[in-house]
Parts: structure tokens; C-alpha cells; sequence
């Protein structure tokens, strides 16, 4: 969108990523929610949702200048009932002193019900709205562009609760600019590993404000979804670009493991299974050279408890803290800062971690001593993975018996099995999109860990055993490096 002269109370149309141009007025911000430096940028407070961020000039359009040609290019409910809540609210002002409120129209009764409830602004009505968006309402929440006091300081605050379990929680909480901000720790952090998932957590590390040292293993397994990072420049003629923009978003450069531990307080790793993990550790040039007493490692790796243990022991023999925390979640949420994180070891280092908790993840948990990490998040992937070889079974099934797979779907999505993870992995089947958002061969390498598990303490696995053959059957027909939900190719061949 071109630049246009704006100002405060003028009704805009607002662009943010991916996502359509959507109604809302320039407002003023919360007082304590400062402006990002070096942008020029309003506050933007949107209709028919209860969602805010600041907007680029640049993405910003005047709201009657171009209603019509929006409304051309954009359709669905939620759009119209954005555009029904800026015409009530203009019948509304007519005639009287506008105020900063937003009025919501009838057709709109707040925005989010059950988790996202979480993060609302001072809602104006308390009935829930039905029909709401989560991946937009999510989008505008995690895409915001941070100063140094993060927008959490208007959609979060740390809240420690103790579980029945023993276990602690770091979660999102109601919060306004009135509870205080949350600021990022002024600890420097280091990042090795920047796949799918590494990627948006170092992303969101950086706009919440902290100070970010990254390293990578290969340029190949660089991800470019969110355009921000590159690969660690061992060959400068091959990633001279990346590192620009890389350099351009904040974040300094690390050329091995070591010199990033070395040089930051808290190092987070994040790579793709027990292998790497100790590699990462114990290779050349690896984790355990930079460790000196008081310096912090968090490893955020899918593994099995023995490697974690293992490497714990090595980190704390040098006079280092370790935590472990993998993560639930997928690239999406990774993008979005909604991840889960599971987290055990040094009690005193999870709290030490939590502006960054907070900055990747919509809530996390503490779970006692090393290894408990690694054993749920083993147990959480496992019925996952058995779940999605489900659906493929379902949908093929109804396939081959001559049901409509897009019925099945629907009616699956009324019932009490819906869910934002049964959609998205049916559309993609039906689609034939297998555009990896967790990589196939990750899913059946914890499936093996968790039956493994299982087998340690003599505890039957047989459902995720039946699961694990499945992806093992995809995976020989060359579909590792998709999405998991390409294990329906091994029913259909």
C-alpha cells in the first residue's frame, strides 16, 4: 500500500503479512506501549474483532477512499461483519463528538471464546462471538511489530501457578497496559539451530526486544519462511545475503556453537534429534568448549530422557546450568509465538527464561527434574502422531468405500473430535498439500523414541507400535521431508 498522510481517529484500512486488508481507526496507544523505533507506524485498533497492532504508514489506506475496491477483492463473513461494525459505528459518531471507542455492531459480540480468550483487549460486550478467526486474531497478536517493550505488554503478563501435579506454569494471562509491561531480559541469548521451528522463535525473541546470537549447522537447512534469517556464514559468498537481512532484524552472528555460548548468558538449541543434540554438545568446536561456570544452556531438541540426561551432566560438570524445554507445536505456531513448552532441570534458570517463554509460547511448564521434559513431550507426540495416521486411515477408508471425504470432514469438525489440528491436516490431504509444517520423519522419529519408552518400563504401546509401521511405510515411499500428513500416501499405495 502507498504512504498517506494520516492521523490520529482517521478509519483505515490496515495491512499485516498474508492476511487482507481489514477495517479499523487510528487510535492512541496504551501509554506505556511506546512506538517502534525507526517506523513510521499508527496504532490501529480493529473492527469486529478485539485485536490491535501497530501498521507500517505504508500498509495503511484511508477507509472511504477505498472501501469499494476492498470489498471487491475481499469476501467471508468476519469481513462483512468488520465492515457492518465501522458503518454502525459512523451512524453512531453522526452527528456527535467522535470518541477513541470502537462500538462493536450487532452482528459482532466480542471476538474470541474459549482460549483466545486470553487475549482480548478491555472487551466492550461479554457475550463470545462465534464464527472468530484464531490463525487471524493469533497473526495480529504475534506480527505486531515490537519496540523494546514488547506488545505483550498489552496482551500478556507472567502468571505462576502450581498444579495439583507439583508442576509450574508460565502462561498468558488477561492483561492490559494497567498490569504492567513485561520486558525482555536483559541477559544475552544465544540460538543454535534455525529450522522450522528455531526459526520463529528466534523471530519472535528478536521483536519482543532481546538481544540475539544465532547459529546455524548448514545453509540447507536454513528455513526461509519468515524471510528474516540466514545461514551461519561459512561460506560468504553463499549466504552474504541473508546474513544482510539476518544483520537488518537485529540479530549478531555466531560462527560456532562455542563462541555463541562463550559470548551469551543463556544459549537455546533447538535441532532435530538425539544425534544432533549430542553433536552439538560434544562435536568440534561444540556447546561444552564455550561452557564455563554460570553460563546457561536450554535444550529445546525432541529427545529421548537418556540424552538429555547425558547431556545435562556434561554442561553442569563444567560448572554450567542446564533446562531442558522441547516444544509442542508446529512451524505455524512456532511463527506465531503459541507454542507449548515443557521444560525441566534448573528451576532457577526456567525463571531466568521466562521473558523468552513468553516471547515463543503461549505458555509453558515446569516439570521437575531432567528427563520429565523429554518423557511427556515423547508422550504428547506419540498420541499425535497415532492421531493423524487416524485420519489418514478415515479418510481413505471413506474414500475406497465411496464416502465423501469432504462430508467426512464436516462432520468430524461438529463433532466432539473438531479441532484446529484435524482441519488443517484433512485440508491438507484433500488439498494434496503436503508442505511440511512438522516434517514427516520427525513425528515417526518420535513415535519410535515413545515406544521405546514404553518398552523401558515395560508398559504396552500398541497403538502408537500400528501408527509408527505407517510412517515407516511412508517414509519408504519417499515422503520424509513432507508434512505429516503425508503418511495418507501410505494408505493409498
Amino acid at each position: 500500500m502507498a504512504a498517506v498522510s494520516l492521523r490520529l481517529g482517521d478509519l483505515v484500512w490496515g495491512k499485516l503479512g498474508r492476511y487482507p486488508p481489514w477495517p479499523g481507526k487510528i487510535v492512541n496507544p496504551p501509554k506505556d506501549l511506546k512506538k517502534p523505533r525507526g517506523k513510521k507506524c499508527f496504532f490501529v485498533k480493529f473492527f469486529g474483532t478485539e485485536d490491535h497492532a501497530w501498521i507500517k504508514v505504508e500498509q495503511l489506506k484511508p477507509y472511504h477512499a477505498h472501501k469499494e475496491e476492498m470489498i471487491k477483492i475481499n469476501k467471508g463473513k468476519r469481513f462483512q461483519q468488520a465492515v457492518d461494525a465501522v458503518e454502525e459505528f459512523l451512524r453512531r459518531a453522526k452527528g456527535k463528538d467522535q470518541d477513541l471507542t470502537i462500538p462493536e455492531s450487532s452482528t459482532v459480540k466480542g471476538v474470541m471464546a474459549g482460549p483466545m480468550a486470553a487475549f482480548k483487549w478491555q472487551p466492550t460486550v461479554s457475550e463470545p462471538v462465534k464464527d472468530a478467526d484464531p490463525h487471524f486474531h493469533h497473526f495480529l497478536l504475534s506480527q505486531t511489530e515490537k519496540p523494546a517493550v514488547c506488545y505483550q505488554a498489552i496482551t500478556k503478563k507472567l502468571k505462576i501457578c502450581e498444579e495439583e501435579t507439583g508442576s509450574t506454569s508460565i502462561q498468558a494471562a488477561d492483561s492490559t497496559a494497567v498490569n504492567g509491561s513485561i520486558t525482555p531480559t536483559d541477559k544475552k541469548i544465544g540460538f543454535l539451530g534455525l529450522g522450522l521451528m528455531g526459526s520463529g522463535i528466534v523471530s519472535n525473541l528478536l521483536k519482543m526486544g532481546h538481544t540475539v546470537t544465532v547459529w546455524n549447522r548448514t545453509a540447507e537447512k536454513e528455513s526461509f519462511s519468515r524471510h528474516l534469517f540466514c545461514a551461519y556464514c561459512e561460506v560468504e559468498h553463499r549466504s552474504r545475503h541473508q546474513c544482510d537481512l539476518f544483520i537488518q532484524e537485529g540479530a549478531r552472528l555466531g560462527r560456532t556453537p562455542a563462541e555463541v555460548v562463550s559470548t551469551c548468558d543463556i544459549t537455546f538449541a533447538c535441532v532435530s534429534d538425539p544425534k544432533a543434540a549430542k553433536d552439538l554438545v560434544l562435536g568440534p568446536s561444540g556447546v561444552l568448549q564455550g561452557i564455563r561456570p554460570g553460563k546457561c544452556y536450554v535444550d529445546m531438541s525432541t529427545v529421548d530422557a537418556d540424552t538429555v540426561t547425558e547431556l545435562a551432566q556434561v554442561i553442569v560438570s563444567r560448572g554450567g546450568r542446564f533446562l531442558e524445554a522441547p516444544v509442542s507445536g508446529n512451524q505455524q505456531l512456532s511463527n506465531d509465538g503459541m507454542l507449548v513448552i515443557l521444560a525441566a532441570g534448573d528451576r532457577g534458570l526456567y525463571e531466568d527464561c521466562s521473558s523468552c517463554f513468553q516471547a515463543m509460547g503461549k505458555t509453558s511448564f515446569f516439570l521437575g527434574e531432567v528427563g520429565n521434559a523429554a518423557k511427556m513431550m515423547l508422550i504428547v507426540n506419540m498420541v499425535q502422531g497415532s492421531f493423524m495416521a487416524t485420519i489418514a486411515e478415515g479418510l481413505t477408508l471413506a474414500q475406497v468405500t465411496g464416502q465423501s471425504q469432504q462430508t467426512l470432514l464436516d462432520i468430524l469438525n461438529q463433532g466432539q473430535l473438531a479441532s484446529i489440528f484435524l482441519d488443517q491436516k484433512c485440508q491438507n490431504i484433500l488439498q494434496g498439500n503436503f508442505k511440511p509444517d512438522f516434517y514427516l520423519k520427525y513425528i515417526q522419529k518420535d513415535l519410535r523414541l515413545a515406544i521405546a519408552l514404553g518398552d523401558a518400563v515395560n508398559h504396552p504401546t500398541p497403538m502408537a507400535a500400528a501408527a509408527n509401521e505407517v510412517y515407516k511405510r511412508a517414509k519408504a515411499l519417499d515422503q520424509s521431508d513432507n508434512d505429516m500428513s503425508a503418511v495418507y500416501r501410505a494408505y493409498i499405495h
